[in-house]
């Protein structure tokens, strides 16, 4: 059983000023895939806090995947993706670039996006959008592959055919 933690970056969320639903969202898909979520929670559009939190999953929680859910547009308060580059290890380009590509089918704003993807010791770190909607869109496009990421980044990944 794979296991994930899920951070929402939302200044509002955090101060209990909006419902931020894009966790819940992420939650449900990552279950129905079989995931067993160890902690989801939400943060403040803070640098070190989100940094912090990505480290906690990875080293201390050791989860397989961590999926973070907002902060990753224009605003000045938009810094998910530097505390993502803050604490990986080495990049994973292609997922990120694989769902702006896809999201670009439905949406031009999908060039927008600044999410970036990456390892931390035997965890894979991905950005996803902030919105329900283009998380549900990015989920159900990425997650197969993303597993199978993981299944070669824990050495348990069978050979299969290019699809």
């Amino acid at each position: 059983m794979y296991t994930v933690g899920i951070i929402t970056s939302s200044d509002k969320g955090y101060a209990g000023e909006r419902e931020d639903k894009s966790g819940e969202v992420v939650r449900e898909i990552v279950e129905a895939a079989g995931f067993k979520v160890v902690k989801q929670v939400i943060l403040p559009d803070e640098k070190e806090m989100l940094a912090n939190e990505f480290k906690y999953m990875c080293d201390e929680l050791k989860v397989n995947l961590v999926l973070s859910t907002g902060g990753t547009g224009f605003s000045k308060r938009d810094i998910t993706p530097e505390a993502t580059k803050q604490v990986i290890e080495r990049e994973a380009p292609g997922i990120c670039e694989a769902i702006r590509w896809y999201s670009l089918q439905i949406t031009k704003r999908a060039m927008l996006s600044r999410a970036v993807s990456g390892i931390r010791k035997d965890t894979l770190i991905v950005n996803l959008p902030g919105s329900p909607k283009a998380c549900k869109e990015a989920l159900d496009f990425a997650l197969n592959d993303i597993k199978h990421g993981i299944d070669i980044l824990l050495g348990t990944a069978k050979e299969c055919a290019r699809k």
